[in-house]
Parts: structure tokens; sequence; C-alpha cells
């Protein structure tokens, strides 16, 4: 039996070294491997480059390493919910590849895929297929890196954008559930780019909140196969933290 339990997320992420690549799952608050963040924060690596849909907030999940000056580089599809972000772009400080949300989830299934490059129709005729896209300012408000054009072609009739697929160093996934080989089952929307991530990563580290033995898992039911895991950390329940809270006013006024 291929048993890929690590004892303790710190020891999951000791290998991580300064400069590496790493795919991180998550969409919003949700489905984001804080465990695994937050040992890597401990662990101390920097110049890292991140691939995920959106940095973590201020104080949670990637927000922690950003806030640090940890990552250097990020390719994402929203930058929102996060002053510092903003903050360390305008400054300088950060280098921030946007890419349209599908292309991002195709750039990760397709590497996972062992696909190169494809080509798309999201971004055609805009910044992302002409370049100029501002990717790192000179904290003076200038451009310092712009995007380059990219390869567009015509087929039947319509032009698409040549994209390159993604196969970082490390992804870091949260799912509900694990077991010893691997497999990998996400609960709801969770289940949004982590699968994608855990395909793509050369090595793949997961955090699942319940860990079952090789057997306990409904084949049917598994979204991520062990073929694509080679560490599993038991992390127990996960924070499960609100994004957006609105308060309705009661009372006699009300």
């Amino acid at each position: 039996m291929i048993d890929k339990v690590i004892p303790t997320a710190a020891a999951a992420v000791a290998d991580i070294p300064h400069g590496a690549s790493l795919a991180v799952g998550g969409f919003g608050l949700c489905g984001i491997p804080v465990t695994l963040i937050d040992a890597l924060h401990d662990q101390g690596a920097a110049d890292l480059e991140t691939v995920s849909n959106n940095c973590g907030v201020d104080d949670w999940g990637l927000g922690r390493l950003l806030a640090d000056h940890r990552i250097r580089r990020t390719v994402s599809s929203y930058v929102g919910e996060n002053k510092e972000f903003a903050r360390q772009f305008l400054a300088g400080e950060l280098e921030v590849i946007l890419t349209p949300q599908g292309t991002l989830a195709e750039k990760l299934r397709a590497g996972g895929a062992g696909i190169p490059a494809f080509y798309t129709t999201a971004g055609v005729g805009t910044q992302v297929s002409e370049g100029g896209l501002p990717q790192k300012y000179d904290g003076d408000g200038g451009v310092l890196q712009a995007s380059e054009p990219k390869e567009v072609r015509s087929f039947g009739g319509a032009e698409y954008v040549l994209e390159e697929s993604l196969t970082p160093d490390f992804a870091l996934v949260h799912a509900w559930k694990g077991d010893r080989h691997g497999n990998l089952v996400f609960h709801a929307s969770a289940m949004n780019f982590n699968p994608l991530c855990a395909m793509a990563g050369r090595i793949t580290i997961a955090e699942v909140e319940e860990l079952v033995e090789p057997g306990g898992l409904d084949p049917a039911s598994v979204h991520v196969p062990g073929i694509f895991v080679q560490r599993v950390v038991h992390s127990g329940p996960a924070e499960k933290r609100i994004e957006k809270r609105t308060v309705t006013a009661t009372g006699k006024d009300s």
C-alpha cells in the first residue's frame, strides 16, 4: 500500500524552497488550504510565485504570505477584497499576471492533462491577446512591465488566442475527505479550483478534513484520483469564513 499521509502540515511543506511556484486552490474564502498556507508561512519560504483565482484577504489565506512580502509574482483572475494586494501592485512591489477566469482554469487543467497549450476565444481583441496589460508598476504610476502580444489564429472563421498551460512546482489544496492513497472528495462549492490545482502541480499536497482508510471512499464519488496527489495531511475541520455579512435592522423603527 502506498501511504501518502504526512504526520504534520509543517513536514508536508518543509521542502518548498525559496522561489517555488505554487498552485493554490480556493475561490474567494471557500476551499482555501489554510492549514498548509499557515505552515508554509511558518516555514519561511519567500520569493514565491502563486497561481490562484484570488490572493486571499488581508489577514487570511495567501494574504498572510502577501503581507510579509513573501510573494513575488501571482497569476490570478480576481484581485479584489485585498487592500495590501492593491497597494503592493501599484507600488511596484508585486508582479501580477491578470488572466481571464476560465482561461486560468483551463491553463491548470491542461497542465495536469499534459497539454502544453490551447486556443481560446477569451481575450481576443483585448490587451490579453494584443499585449500591453500592466504586469508591474514602477511605483510612480508608470508601467514598468507589460504583457507581450500572443499568437492569434483563425479556426472556422473565428479568432482564437494561444494560451500556455501551467504546471507549478507544488500545489496546495483543501479537500473534505481523502484516503491514504491520495484520493480526494471536495464538498459542494469547495470543488472550485482545487481539483484543477491538484492536477497541475508537480508535487500536490492535500489537506483533508476527514481522513479515511483505503476503500472508505465510493470510487464513483472521487473527484481527484490519488495519481495526482503525492502528500496528504489530516487537517481536521476547517474554519468556514463568511465573505460578506449583511445585518438586517430590527425593532419598531425598522
